[in-house]
């Protein structure tokens, strides 16, 4: 990463509304509650034809014995390390506090890359008010309103003029695999991250809930880009109060709804729930691909058939997702993690996988010789022949003379001798059936 711009501050100043504002996208969670922000977020922006990377970090409290409120501290810590410029943010309403005056010390010795901002000015009269923050070291603050936008396209021309200026590209189609990380909390999701990851990234403690927010991290597997959405466990509906956990959840959802590869965390030492079950439902309405990750198998006492044990109780629990993957790993010991990776290039693979039309026909043949479609009205039914219309979901289309005459049962046969005939290991499936001068307007 170059150009990398980092907004540190107390909690609750409006970092995370100043990063959606340069950013112009509502991508970290704001809400009155203080710590809501807790990893570190990246996002690309761009400015006057030149681009940056913005980082948006959580609350720093420096003196504090709570483990959250260190992790927190910890994270800024890096952000400020790899940063090329640093938005110290201050709340003009506020004032300088105790807060602020110990992040100016831990800034100090960068003070030659921190910018001083001081957000909520809304007005003329406010800016009276910023010459209290001088006694932090680092000049005058610059003014701005990051929920009004005020003075924030001021801001940017500054810091344009601070940084190595980079042109913006013009885009390109990206081909990165996109993997959302999804689970009930507390099943081991961010310790996974780390893992792959190989440093700790996000922030990991004992305490459900601890990510709340989505996370994108990038990284190159056999000269593939991937991006990892480290995302907010799910938790049942009745549970989810409105506000940021509310937001969490949806951005759970966005999360999978953006994907391309959903890696679902099972807990090993627990049942199944419904809310797991949920999850991979969702997943496979919306045609993402799949793999099960078992994790803390480190936990689980051995002998020659567990692992065929569970697979059987996850295929009997979880029936729809039966085609994905399943890998016993261990965010604590590292156990199988590194085959993570090579899984979703896998299934990726699979996902882009074309069957000629001839061999569909030949199976189509095979199948229905098999099992012959039929309907309980006793109407003709038949299927002339079947082509593959697109990749990444697979998707088929079945041509016969009346698409009412099929069974939802024989559709879901005829989807399962796909599965046996050509495998796609991982990957969700479109199936249609088409009916003589019926259109094909949702394909």
């Amino acid at each position: 990463m170059k150009n990398i711009i980092a907004i540190v501050g107390r909690p609750n100043v409006g970092k995370s509304t100043l990063f959606n504002r340069i950013c112009r996208k509502r991508i970290a969670i704001v809400d009155s509650e203080e710590g809501i922000t807790r990893d570190r977020k990246y996002e690309e922006a761009e400015w006057s034809g030149y681009k940056f990377n913005l980082v948006d970090t959580g609350g720093i409290i420096p003196k504090s014995d709570d483990s959250i409120d260190k992790a927190v501290k910890f994270q800024a810590e890096i952000a400020i390390e790899e940063a090329d410029l640093i938005l110290f943010t201050v709340d003009a309403k506020v004032g300088t506090t105790d807060i602020d005056l110990e992040i100016a010390k831990i800034l100090y010795p960068k003070r030659e890359k921190v910018m001083l901002v001081a957000n909520k000015v809304d007005n003329e009269k406010d800016e009276l008010e910023i010459y209290d923050f001088l006694q932090l070291g680092f000049g005058e603050a610059f003014p701005i309103a990051a929920v009004q936008g005020r003075n924030v396209g001021n801001l940017l021309d500054r810091l344009i003029n601070r940084i190595t200026k980079i042109p913006a590209e013009q885009k390109v189609e990206d081909d990165s695999i996109k993997i959302a990380i999804v689970g009930k909390p507390n099943v081991g999701k961010s310790s996974l991250v780390n893992k792959i990851m190989g440093e700790d990234i996000n922030i990991v403690t004992e305490i459900p809930g601890t990510t709340r927010d989505s996370i994108d991290l990038q990284l190159h597997h056999f000269k593939r880009n991937l991006i990892l959405i480290d995302t907010a466990g799910l938790r049942k509906k009745k549970r989810i109060k409105y506000g940021v956990e509310y937001f969490s959840a949806m951005r759970t959802i966005e999360s999978i709804n953006r994907s391309d590869i959903v890696l679902l965390v099972l807990d090993a030492t627990q049942e199944i729930s419904t809310q797991d079950q949920k999850i991979a439902s969702y997943a496979i309405r919306n045609f993402k691909d799949v793999i099960l990750l078992i994790n803390k198998w480190d936990l689980i006492e051995k002998d020659n058939a567990t692992i065929g044990n569970f697979i059987n109780k996850i295929n009997d629990e979880l029936p729809f997702v039966q085609f994905a993957p399943k890998i016993f790993v261990s965010a604590l010991t590292g156990q199988r993690v590194r085959k993570i990776l090579d899984k979703i290039l896998e299934v990726e693979e699979e996902s882009k996988k074309r069957i000629t039309t001839s061999e569909l026909n030949k199976f189509l043949t095979k199948a229905v010789g098999k099992y012959a479609p039929s309907h309980s009205s006793g109407k003709h039914t038949k299927i002339y022949y079947c082509t593959q219309v697109k990749t990444h979901p697979p998707t088929f289309v079945f041509f016969c003379n009346n698409a009412k005459l099929i069974t939802k049962h024989y559709r879901k046969y005829l989807e399962n001798q796909l599965r046996d005939s050509f495998k796609f290991k991982g990957a969700s499936l479109k199936v249609f059936f088409r009916g003589r001068n019926e259109p094909d307007d949702d394909l």
